[in-house]
């Protein structure tokens, strides 16, 4: 760059293989909690169920969607800045690039714009 800043391209790498892990434990979770966390109604008994008992199912119920969404949200939120800085890392790769080849010309250095 001409300002003779350096980008740690390699450090970007390691934030976007860290977002994609993050982005894998958070689709275990969203499928934990969509598909591993169900009490059927049956689970409190067959043929004695207490008074609170569908209190309580309802409540389960809307516990679990309300952590299912946020689970949603966060996913959305690390996919959208994973794939922020990928592609701000591919810029910066491809003006490092360009740097590198506008260096080797007769100029002998670069004009610090980035290519669109």
């Amino acid at each position: 760059m001409s300002d003779g800043m350096r980008v740690d391209l390699s450090a970007l790498d390691e934030v976007i293989k860290k977002l994609w892990t993050l982005l894998d434990d958070m689709d275990k979770a969203g499928e934990t909690s969509r598909y591993r966390t169900d009490i059927p109604m049956d689970a409190f008994g067959q043929t004695c169920m207490f008074l609170e008992a569908g209190d309580l199912q309802k409540a389960h119920v809307d516990t679990k969607g309300d952590l299912e969404g946020v689970i949603r949200g966060l996913h959305g939120l690390i996919d959208k800045f994973g794939k922020s800085t990928s592609k701000v890392k591919d810029k910066y790769t491809e003006q490092e690039y360009a740097n590198k080849n506008h260096m080797g010309g007769d100029s002998g250095g670069s004009n610090g714009k980035w290519d669109k």
